[in-house]
């Protein structure tokens, strides 16, 4: 449930009646130029009192300009609305899996794929406000780092903070969609999808993608697999040296779209090809409106006054001009 608050005036075309205040305002000070004339007795009031007499009867007007403008807002009956939603979601678990080999550094994308790969499934995860999402990595092996979850911030940290060079190099898109079904595989969730993106051809791990992927399916589980990088070649990390730094050099993009179509097909799911940002953001549009879920709102509404709130004040303000001009002001000038 979510309530949110604003104000409303009942009866806003009172709210002219705020002219007064500063018609008031120029009737005061076009009095005040002809004061009328008094006799003084230097002698009687002390300089100090007189100082502060005039600065106290200098703010009284402000007090009663004040006053008349907060009963003018009283009147025109101001309200503060609550709204409630409860919402009824046949929400989806989905699951990331996002490779992490060195491949995804290369520059084809810019800065590199891993960046541009964090950058569009954050917006994709912006998008899922209902969903259930978690991620896993692969790169030779495979870990979950975030489990499914409905707190998106934390996901997105998890995902910000994924580096190449972390896990031990190569490719196990087995691995990395095992790890995904074993998270999804006790879901009581409608709909259960696996999104796989990566670069490369699976090199390593010892569950092979394709009995992972029948897994997946036993578990009613729909697979998209992205394949991320340009067509030809790209400048691609080819060797990491002592110091832990990458070397790079134009190397072939290779990525199995044979195994990835069939992948996603055993599951009824779907494969991608992303050779460019703009290609990778359509992809994750493509599947937000695939897989939408299905959300059942229903609104309630209700006003609580709180003129009583600005009347009251005014009604205060007016008190306490009243007590300074007759007696705090009579203090300083006896």
């Amino acid at each position: 449930m979510q309530a949110l608050s604003s104000f409303r005036f009942v009866y806003p075309w009172l709210l002219v009646l705020l002219v007064l205040v500063p018609l008031v305002w120029w009737l005061y000070r076009r009095a005040s130029r002809n004061p009328t004339r008094a006799v003084r007795f230097p002698a009687v009031i002390k300089p100090s009192r007189t100082y502060w007499r005039n600065v106290v009867s200098d703010f009284l007007p402000w007090m009663r300009l004040l006053a008349l403008a907060l009963i003018c807002l009283a009147l025109a009956r101001p309200q503060r609305i609550w709204k409630e939603e409860k919402i009824k979601a046949n929400a989806i678990d989905i699951f990331m899996v996002i490779d992490l080999s060195s491949s995804m550094l290369a520059q084809d994308f810019q800065p590199d794929r891993l960046s541009v790969s964090k950058q569009v499934a954050e917006n994709f995860i912006d998008k899922r406000k209902y969903d259930r999402l978690g991620l896993s990595v692969f790169a030779g092996e495979s870990f979950t780092r975030c489990p499914l979850t409905t707190d998106h911030a934390v996901l997105k940290n998890f995902l910000k903070n994924l580096n190449v060079g972390n896990l031990e190099d190569g490719t196990a898109i087995g691995m990395g969609l095992s790890a995904a079904v074993n998270r999804l595989k006790n879901s009581t969730s409608k709909s259960k999808i696996i999104i796989l993106l990566t670069d490369g051809v699976n090199n390593s791990g010892y569950i092979d993608p394709l009995t992972a992927a029948q897994l997946a399916r036993e578990f009613q589980i729909k697979i998209y697999t992205v394949g991320v990088g340009s067509m030809g070649e790209a400048l691609t990390p080819v060797t990491r040296r002592g110091d832990g730094q990458y070397v790079f050099a134009m190397a072939r993009v290779e990525i199995d779209e044979q195994l990835m179509t069939e992948v996603s097909e055993m599951t009824q799911g779907k494969y991608y090809r992303a050779t460019d940002e703009e290609a990778l953001q359509k992809i994750y549009d493509e599947i937000d409106k695939l897989e939408k879920t299905e959300i059942e709102v229903t609104r309630f509404t209700r006003y609580t006054e709180i003129f009583h709130y600005f009347l009251g004040s005014a009604l205060a303000l007016l008190l306490l001009e009243f007590l300074v001009r007759n007696f705090v002001i009579r203090q300083l000038i006896d």
